[in-house]
C-alpha cells in the first residue's frame, strides 16, 4: 500500500499563483479553495454513520488519524489535507523567493531610474538658468530700446511743440504787427478780428498777443500801471490798440451776453461765458451777471422785502409776525438762489466761482439791507420805553433775525457756494450787535425788573385800605401789613423766565463754549441779583411791621399807679398791639414760606438748565455756585434777623399774657388744704391757646433745620419768661400743684417742637414744682434724686409761702453743709 504522503502529492497537485494574491486577498476563501475537494466526502460519509447511530462525539477521537470501531479511520482525508498543506507551504516559500527576486530588480532599475532623473533634472535646471539669463539680456535690451524711443518721441514731441509754437509765434507776430500799425486804427486788421463766427480764437489770439507785450515790457524793467502800460519801443502802439480792442471785445461780448439771457438762450449765453472766461478769468463777467440779477437792481425788491417782514406796523409788529415775515422772505430768496444755480451750472464753466459771488452778493445786500431795518441798536442811556417794547423788543428780534438767517445760509450752502465760507460771512454780520450783547441782555433784565418792582409798588398802594376817621386806630393797626406787599412766588418765577428767555438768546448768539459760560455767568448773575434783592426787601418789609408792632407795644405800655380809666383805654391798645404783632408775625411767617419756595426754584432753575451750559469751561460752574450761595446767603440773613424779631413778638405777647391773667390767688388759694383744683391756670390757658393759634403758621411755612432752630430758640425763650414770672409769686401745697399743672400743660404744647433739649427742660421743670409740694423736711430727697436741679430749686424754695414761718434758710443751710 503507497504511503499516504505519495498518494497525496499524486493525487492532489497544487496551483498556487500569485494572481491569488493580488487585489482584495482573502486568506478564507483561499484556504477553502484548497479543501473544498476532500470536505464533501467525509461529511458525506459523517452523515450516513449518523443515520445508523453509529456516529461517535469529537471528543472520543484519539487521535486525528486514529480508527474506530472495526478499524475504520475517524477522518480518512486528514493525510490528504496534511499533505496538501505542506506542499502549500512550500510553494509559498517559492512564490515569496520569486517576489524578493522580483523586488530586488525593481529596487535595482528604480535606482537607475533615479539616478538618470536625477542627471537630467541637473541638465534642465542649467538649461533653465541660461534661458533665464538670455531673458534677462533679452529684456534689459528691451528697455533700452524702449527708453531709446520715448527719448526720441520725446525730442520729436518738442519739436512738434517747438513747431508749432514757433509757427504760432509767427502768426502773432504778424498779428502783432497788424496792431501796431497805427495808433487808434483797427480798420486795417485781419478779417479774424471783425469775424463774428471767429470771435473766440480772436479772444485767444488778442490774449496771448496781451500776454507776449507785456511779457516783453517786463523784459525791458519797465513796470505796467493798469495792465496796458508803456511797453518797450515798438510795441506801445501794439499794447494800446491791443487794449483797446480787448475792451471792445469784451463790451460786445457782454452785450451779446446780456442780449441771449434777455433771451433765455442758454448756449449763447454758455458760448460767450466761456469766450470771456479768457478776460480776467471771467471775472468781470461772473460779476456782471450777478450785479445784473433784478433783485439786485429793482429798488421795487427791495420795497418788498421790507414790506414782507415789517407789514404796515414795522418793528411794532412783534417778533411773531416778524418771524414769519422772515420766514417767507428768506424762503423766496433761497428759491431765487436755486433757479439761478441752474441757470448758471448750465452756462459758465465754472459755476461755483459764480455762485460764491452771487450769494456773497444775496448776504452783503439783500440781507444786510433787512438786517439794517430790523435791527436799529438802541441806546443803553436813554433806553426805549416799556411801551415801545423796550430793549427787549430790539433782542427778541436780533435772536430772531439770527436764527432765520443762519437757516437761510444754510440752505444757501446746500445749494453750493463754491470756496466762499457762508457760516464766516453770516456771523460777520451780526458781529456789530453781538460785541455788545451782554451789555445789553443785563441792561434789558434790569429795565424788566425796575418796571415790575414799580408795578408791584403802584398796585400796593392802590389796594391799600385808607385810614379814615371811621377806622379805629387799634383797627389800623391790625391792618398796617397788606397782602399785596408779601413776597409772591409768581413774581420770582417770572424772574426765571425771564431769564430762562435770556439764556436760550445766548446759547443760539454765543457760538464757542467760552464764549457761552461768560454770556450764560453773565445773564444769571442778574436773576441772582434780583431774586436776592426782591426777597431781602420784601423780608425787610416785613420785618417793619414786626417793628412797627413793637413800637405799639412799648407806646402802650403804662404803670402801676393810674386811673382805671386811662388802664382800660392801655388794655384796648395793648390787645390792638397783640393783633397787629400776630398779624406781622404770621404774615413774616408766609414771607419765609415764599422766600423758601422761591430759593427751590432758583436752584432747581440752576440744575436744570444753567449747571450744563457752565460745565463745559473750567472754573465757570464753580463761580457760579459761590455767586449763587452769597445771594442765598443774603436772603437768609435777612430771614434770620425776622425770625428772632418773630420770637421777640410772641414772647412780648406772651409775657403780657402772663403780666395780665396770671394772678396771686393762682397758686396761693386761701383755701388751701381742701380739694385741690387739676385745671390749669387762666394765664396757661391763654398762653397755650395764643402760642398753637399763632404758630400754628410756623410749623407750616418753616422746613428741615430753620423749623429746627426757630422752635428751638423759641423754646428756650419760653423755658425762660416762664420761670421769670413764677418768680414773682409765693406758692403753697395747693398752689404748686397747680403749678405742677401748668408745667404739664406747657410741656405737651412744647412736645410738639420735636426738640429734646426743650422736652427736658420742661420735664425738670415739673420736678422743680415738688418744692412748693412735699413738706419741709422732705426737701432733702428732692436734692438727692435730682441733683440737676438743686441751683434752680434753692430759688424757688424761697418762694414758698411757709419758707419763713417753716424755718427753711436754716434747713438749706444744714443740707448744702452736709453735702
Amino acid at each position: 500500500m503507497p504511503s499516504s504522503k505519495a498518494s497525496a502529492d499524486t493525487a492532489l497537485p497544487l496551483t498556487l499563483e500569485l494572481e491569488d494574491f493580488k487585489g482584495d486577498f482573502s486568506f478564507d476563501a483561499l484556504f477553502g479553495g484548497l479543501v473544498n475537494e476532500l470536505l464533501p466526502d467525509f461529511k458525506e460519509e459523517e452523515s450516513d454513520s449518523a443515520e445508523g447511530g453509529d456516529s461517535v462525539p469529537n471528543g472520543n477521537l484519539r487521535s486525528v488519524s486514529g480508527t474506530g470501531t472495526g478499524g475504520v479511520p475517524l477522518f480518512p482525508a486528514v493525510d490528504e489535507l496534511l499533505s496538501l498543506f505542506k506542499q502549500s507551504c512550500k510553494e509559498l516559500v517559492d512564490l515569496r523567493s520569486q517576489i524578493d527576486t522580483r523586488l530586488q530588480n525593481v529596487k535595482k532599475e528604480v535606482n537607475a531610474h533615479d539616478t538618470k532623473h536625477q542627471r537630467t533634472l541637473g541638465e534642465l535646471e542649467k538649461g533653465v538658468d541660461g534661458l533665464f539669463d538670455s531673458f534677462a539680456r533679452l529684456d534689459s535690451r528691451i528697455s533700452s530700446v524702449g527708453q531709446t524711443a520715448a527719448k526720441i518721441g520725446d525730442h520729436l514731441q518738442s519739436a512738434e511743440s517747438q513747431r508749432e509754437m514757433a509757427s504760432q509765434t509767427i502768426d502773432l507776430i504778424k498779428y502783432l504787427m497788424e496792431f501796431n500799425s497805427t495808433p487808434g486804427d483797427l480798420m486795417e486788421l485781419s478779417p479774424l478780428f471783425s469775424d463774428d463766427s471767429r470771435v473766440a480764437e480772436a479772444a485767444s489770439i488778442a490774449q496771448k498777443l496781451r500776454s507776449f507785450a507785456e511779457e516783453d515790457a517786463g523784459r525791458q524793467g519797465v513796470t505796467s500801471a493798469v495792465g496796458a502800460a508803456n511797453a518797450s519801443r515798438g510795441l506801445e502802439v501794439a499794447v494800446a490798440n491791443l487794449q483797446e480792442y480787448c475792451n471792445e471785445l469784451e463790451n460786445r461780448l457782454l452785450a451779446r451776453f446780456d442780449a441771449a439771457s434777455q433771451r433765455r438762450e442758454l448756449s449763447t449765453m454758455s458760448e460767450c461765458a466761456k469766450i470771456l472766461s479768457q478776460f480776467n478769468r471771467g471775472t468781470s463777467a461772473m460779476q456782471h451777471y450777478v450785479a445784473s440779477r433784478p433783485m439786485f437792481i429793482d429798488v421795487e425788491v427791495m420795497n418788498e422785502d421790507i414790506q414782507v417782514v415789517l407789514g404796515d406796523q414795522g418793528l411794532q409788529s412783534g417778533t411773531t409776525n416778524i418771524a414769519r415775515g422772515l420766514s417767507t422772505l428768506y424762503k423766496d430768496i433761497a428759491e431765487t438762489v436755486r433757479k439761478e444755480a441752474a441757470t448758471i451750472t448750465a452756462v459758465f464753466p465754472s459755476p461755483s466761482d459764480v455762485m460764491s459771488i452771487l450769494v456773497q452778493r444775496v448776504l452783503e445786500q439783500r440781507v444786510t439791507a433787512i438786517l439794517d431795518k430790523l435791527l436799529v441798536k438802541p441806546s443803553l442811556v436813554n433806553m426805549p420805553s416799556i411801551e415801545d417794547g423796550g430793549l427787549l423788543l430790539y433782542l427778541r428780534i436780533l435772536a430772531v433775525t439770527y436764527d432765520k438767517t443762519e437757516e437761510l445760509a444754510k440752505g444757501l450752502q446746500s445749494v453750493g457756494c463754491g470756496d466762499l465760507d457762508v457760516e464766516g460771512l453770516t456771523e460777520s454780520l451780526f458781529t456789530v450787535h453781538k460785541d455788545e450783547y451782554a451789555e445789553y441782555e443785563q441792561a434789558s433784565l434790569k429795565q424788566l425788573y425796575q418796571i415790575k418792582i414799580e408795578e408791584l409798588r403802584a398796585e400796593a398802594l392802590q389796594q391799600q385800605p385808607e385810614i379814615t376817621g371811621t377806622i379805629s386806630r387799634a383797627k389800623a393797626a391790625a391792618l398796617t401789613t397788606s397782602p399785596q406787599q408779601q413776597i409772591s412766588v409768581t413774581v420770582v418765577t417770572e424772574f426765571v423766565r425771564w431769564n430762562e428767555e435770556a439764556i436760550s438768546r445766548c446759547t443760539l448768539l454765543s457760538s464757542q463754549p467760552s464764549t457761552l459760560a461768560a454770556n450764560v455767568r453773565s445773564v444769571f448773575t442778574c436773576l441772582l441779583d434780583q431774586v436776592s434783592r426782591y426777597l431781602t426787601e420784601g423780608l425787610e418789609r416785613a420785618r417793619e411791621s414786626l417793628n412797627e408792632a413793637a413800637a405799639m407795644r412799648d407806646r402802650f405800655v403804662i404803670g402801676t399807679s393810674v386811673s382805671r380809666r386811662v388802664a382800660a383805654a392801655a388794655a384796648t391798645q395793648a390787645e390792638a398791639a397783640a393783633a397787629a404783632g400776630e398779624n406781622s408775625f404770621k404774615a413774616f411767617m408766609i414771607a419765609v414760606q415764599r422766600c423758601a419756595n422761591s430759593i427751590a426754584i432758583l436752584q432747581q432753575y440752576f440744575s436744570n438748565t444753567i449747571s450744563r451750559l457752565l460745565l463745559p469751561v473750567e472754573g465757570a460752574h464753580t463761580a457760579s455756585c459761590e455767586e449763587m450761595g452769597t445771594a442765598i446767603s443774603n436772603v437768609e440773613g435777612a430771614a434770620h434777623k425776622g425770625l428772632l424779631q418773630c420770637i421777640d413778638t410772641v414772647m412780648a405777647e406772651v409775657e403780657r399774657l402772663l403780666s395780665t391773667e396770671q394772678k396771686t390767688t393762682d397758686y396761693r388759694s386761701p383755701d388751701d388744704g381742701v380739694i385741690p383744683d387739676h385745671r390749669p391756670t387762666n394765664a396757661c390757658t391763654r398762653v397755650v391757646a395764643y402760642l398753637s393759634r399763632v404758630l400754628e403758621v410756623a410749623f407750616t411755612a418753616l422746613e428741615g433745620l430753620n423749623k429746627q432752630s426757630f422752635l428751638t430758640e423759641l423754646g428756650n425763650r419760653l423755658h425762660k419768661g416762664l420761670l421769670n414770672n413764677w418768680q414773682k409769686f409765693t406758692f403753697n401745697p395747693s398752689g404748686g400743684l397747680r403749678l405742677k399743672r401748668d408745667i404739664t400743660e406747657y410741656g405737651e404744647f412744647v412736645r410738639s417742637f420735636n426738640a429734646p433739649s426743650i422736652d427736658e427742660k420742661f420735664e425738670l421743670l415739673g420736678i422743680l414744682a415738688n418744692v412748693f409740694i412735699v413738706a419741709p423736711e422732705s426737701l432733702a430727697s428732692l436734692f438727692e434724686g435730682t441733683p440737676s436741679i438743686r441751683k434752680d430749686a434753692l430759688r424757688f424754695i424761697q418762694l414758698r409761702d411757709d419758707y419763713k414761718s417753716a424755718k427753711i434758710a436754716s434747713m438749706l443751710n444744714n443740707i448744702m453743709t452736709e453735702s
